[in-house]
């Protein structure tokens, strides 16, 4: 976290407490006096945190839409995002423990003020969508378990993610454990609704790896995936969430850490990308055949109840609920640090939350359809995400900023491909848009 100078400051703990229980138990995995399977636990929490923007209510929208209107076909779609992901994150990790210093910071103090100011603006605009869809997804989910109107769903979860926010102040472990709670619960509701689903399991294997795009509604889906999954402002976060813990004091040290990094993201981003593909998998078992048109959350959940039952539909809504309240969290700590890193800037968590929460507002108050509404948030973040996945890549390969650390030319040529897809289908979503024809689509 950063003070109002923008400079890394220090968590507030106890050092009784589990934050400070956390640091010293790192601190004696790097001098060796831990070792075995004890010794990654201290390390789970900045991935975990991080995870959750890959299971937020986007990924909902998106991955009903996937599954009713195509199938198993667009499952590839959600594993390439996922492994893109996890490269990512993994980098991003790392440029905060090599550093100190989170992405938004670097990209201030490196790159020209009229530049920064842009990416500024533009992460800005990606963290309101992102929090557009974090917001309404829980207020939804909440609306239809409590039978309550959506505005009074939407008031309640507001009350509910600022309590939760408040919980930072007593240091990082407490949030890392209440995230990694509402991550278990999210993980559990869709095991149960993949064996409620009557799932046929040779067509998920072809769909993982047959790469197809049927139309160019596919590749609006497609896009939106790719924003729902790969979501800038957890790029940026993760960056300064590995500054929570403790400061390397050598390079011994610093590889110790990358490591232990590099495991959490593995198995945090896998554990999220096994819920965004039964997501898929669940839609397509349920609502494929004869129910392709389903596209919006309200409509999979009534038409659940008759199709797989009262239970189905009641843990899809729990999901929906844990997932909207967890990562609106997330996000509103994303949008603070990526205000503070750019430009030193620092308000209070209540005025960040209520900034954020007008777009929501301001969509139901007109009448736009609410899950449309997170579908197309997802492809404003998805339009969003080259700024902090180049600049990333950038830091990450630049032997001036990490030394030894740099990315080897491997790393290099796969995190190039990744943001060359991400760039690709960005392009082609609005080609389409302005009636350009594309080739390929079909």
């Amino acid at each position: 976290m950063l003070d109002k100078a923008g400079a890394t400051a220090q968590p507030r703990f106890d050092p009784q407490g589990p934050s400070g229980r956390t640091v010293v138990a790192v601190r004696d995995v790097l001098e060796g006096r831990t070792r075995g399977w004890r010794a990654m636990l201290p390390f789970f929490g900045p991935a975990v945190i991080a995870s959750i923007a890959y299971t937020d209510p986007g990924n909902f929208a998106t991955n009903i839409q996937a599954g009713a209107g195509y199938g198993y076909t667009l499952l590839w779609v959600v594993l390439a995002a996922n492994l893109i992901a996890m490269l990512f994150q993994a980098l991003s990790a790392k440029l905060g423990i090599v550093t100190g210093r989170n992405l938004a910071e670097m990209c201030r103090d490196n790159y020209p003020f009229p530049a920064v100011i842009a990416m500024w603006l533009v992460s800005e605009i990606a963290a309101m969508a992102t929090d557009l869809a974090e917001f309404m997804g829980g207020a939804i989910g909440l609306s239809l378990l409590a039978g309550i109107p959506l505005l009074w769903g939407m008031a309640i979860t507001a009350v509910v993610t600022y309590a939760i926010l408040m919980l930072e102040r007593r240091g990082f472990r407490e949030m890392e454990i209440v995230i990694g709670a509402m991550v278990a619960v999210i993980s559990l509701c869709y095991g149960v609704e993949l064996f409620l689903a009557p799932v046929d399991y040779a067509a998920v294997a072809h769909g993982l790896v047959t790469p197809r795009l049927p139309d160019h509604e596919a590749l609006l889906i497609s896009v939106g995936i790719i924003g729902a999954t790969v979501m800038p402002h957890a790029v940026f976060l993760h960056s300064g969430l590995t500054q929570y813990r403790v400061a390397a004091r050598d390079d011994g040290e610093r590889r110790m850490l990358v490591r232990f990094s590099n495991r959490e993201v593995i198995m945090a981003l896998a554990v999220a990308g096994m819920v965004n593909m039964a997501m898929v998998i669940m839609a397509a078992a349920a609502f494929h055949h004869g129910y392709s048109d389903v596209s919006e959350i309200e409509t999979a959940y009534h038409t659940l109840t008759p199709l797989l039952g009262t239970a189905a539909a009641t843990v899809f809504l729990v999901s929906l609920l844990t997932s909207g309240v967890s990562s609106s969290v997330v996000g509103t700590m994303a949008g603070q640090m990526i205000m503070q890193g750019f430009v030193r800037i620092s308000i209070p968590i209540w005025l960040r939350r209520a900034i954020t929460m007008i777009p929501a507002f301001a969509v139901v108050a007109i009448g736009v359809n609410p899950t449309k509404a997170l579908v197309m948030s997802q492809v404003v973040l998805s339009i969003a995400l080259p700024v902090p996945m180049l600049a990333l890549l950038h830091f990450t390969s630049s032997r001036r900023q990490m030394g030894d650390f740099a990315n080897r030319r491997i790393t290099v040529i796969a995190a190039s491909f990744g943001a060359f897809v991400v760039l690709t289908l960005n392009f082609v979503l609005l080609a389409g848009a302005f009636g350009v024809p594309v080739p390929f689509l079909g």
